[in-house]
């Protein structure tokens, strides 16, 4: 399979802050947790990630048109590199923008600024996903898919139909899942947390004195945060509170953040992550840079863990899928579809105190490779044996079990 680029070719404030505090409750001494992200300056919001929430927007558009058999691959194209004006979505707002998926694609500071091959490389396997779908998949779009031909194939039980290459990957998972790491997570945990992009150039000296940003309310550095901010939480009903919807907001990021939280296993973890938001923002306002930073290692923790879970889950739910009596191949192909995509976003992740991921990009094309390429046909001879070794690697470097992870 010529599953990626590289192988086509060989990731009021809302409370007071003080400067000093004695009250023993207070979670951080010198600042007073604020209860939302609800920040003013002069009784105005200097809150703002609209960036954030329209390319969330673009991406949910595009993945849909992934299963539209009529899009050509021009205008998958357009709508991953949109140029404003250009009438790629149908959101008028959408069309109007100068923001776009592919510049923020694999574009961190910290991961990719002295990185530009591999950038290019995983934008490029986007856009060959993107190709691929157009000239595999929807030409067989109303063809039964067998091992070794694409097509569409059904759920068990009158279920959804997929639509999958001759290897069983539906390449709509796998875009959607993996930008997940590519976009949303590279962009907060390696670029927007990132001390080079917080403190960069006057950013400290600015904050401190309350210097805003030319023609705004807010500082750059308050600006940055709330950049990262706006990856998770851009399209929550109520961004000053989005725990109260988390999960429904959107498909990327918000959403398996809502999946973690509604495990029992790791119940607790958005309120981990949205306070460590709220208060490394705070600590901004207080210019209080050793609790910001220590709230974007807790962000940056969490949030790769997310990427881990779903992954072992995605791996496990296709383990027992082939393991049933009868094996619903169009479920596993679902399952396994979706697991590529967050194995494929492992790479974005970082490991605390570190400007590491949890996996290299070498150590994930080897799992693509084991997955897709080495079975005759992909995953229709993908082994339980496989699976379950790949999903004992993923978690040995998290702290969850295989068993955590897959209920």
């Amino acid at each position: 399979m010529k599953f990626n680029s590289i192988a086509k070719g060989a990731f009021v404030l809302g409370a007071t802050l003080l400067l000093s505090c004695s009250s023993d409750d207070d979670t951080t001494p010198g600042i007073v947790e604020p209860a939302t992200y609800n920040f003013t300056r002069n009784n105005e919001s200097t809150v703002s990630f609209s960036g954030q929430t329209t390319r969330i927007l673009m991406a949910e558009e595009l993945a849909a048109a992934f299963l539209d058999p009529t899009a050509t691959e021009a205008e998958l194209d357009a709508m991953f590199a949109h140029q404003q004006g250009d009438n790629d979505f149908s959101d008028a707002d959408l069309n109007a923008s100068d923001k776009n998926i592919l510049s923020k694609t694999a574009a961190s500071r910290d991961f990719f600024f002295a990185n530009t091959v591999a950038s290019a490389d995983i934008k490029a396997d986007y856009q060959l996903w993107i190709a691929n779908q157009v000239s595999e998949v929807f030409p067989n779009w109303n063809t039964d898919a067998t091992a070794g031909q694409a097509g569409a194939i059904q759920e068990a039980g009158g279920g959804p139909v997929r639509y999958v290459n001759a290897e069983g990957v539906e390449y709509n998972q796998l875009f959607t899942k993996s930008l997940i790491g590519a976009l949303m997570l590279d962009q907060a945990l390696n670029n927007y947390l990132s001390s080079a992009v917080l403190d960069e150039a006057d950013n400290i000296e600015n904050n401190n004195n309350g210097i805003t940003a030319e023609g705004r309310n807010y500082t750059t550095m308050e600006h940055k945060w709330d950049e990262a901010y706006g990856y998770f939480y851009g399209t929550a009903a109520d961004p000053a509170n989005p725990n109260a919807t988390i999960g429904q907001d959107d498909g990327f990021m918000n959403k398996y953040i809502g999946r973690a939280e509604n495990d029992s296993d790791f119940a607790g973890i958005a309120a981990d992550i949205f306070n460590a938001f709220k208060l490394g923002r705070a600590a901004i306002v207080a210019k209080d840079y050793t609790v910001r930073d220590a709230q974007a290692e807790i962000i940056r923790e969490k949030a790769s863990e997310i990427i881990g879970i779903r992954a072992v889950y995605y791996l496990q739910q296709g383990k027992l899928g082939l393991e049933a009596g009868v094996v619903d191949y169009a479920s596993v192909f679902h399952d396994l579809s979706e697991g590529l995509g967050f194995i494929y976003a492992l790479q974005f992740t970082r490991r605390p105190g570190t400007t590491q991921p949890y996996f290299t990009k070498t150590e994930v094309e080897d799992f693509i490779t084991t997955l897709v390429d080495t079975p005759q046909n992909g995953f229709w001879n993908v082994t339980p044996a496989t699976l379950q070794t790949m999903s004992e690697t993923i978690a040995a470097e998290f702290n969850f079990t295989i068993e955590e992870a897959a209920n």
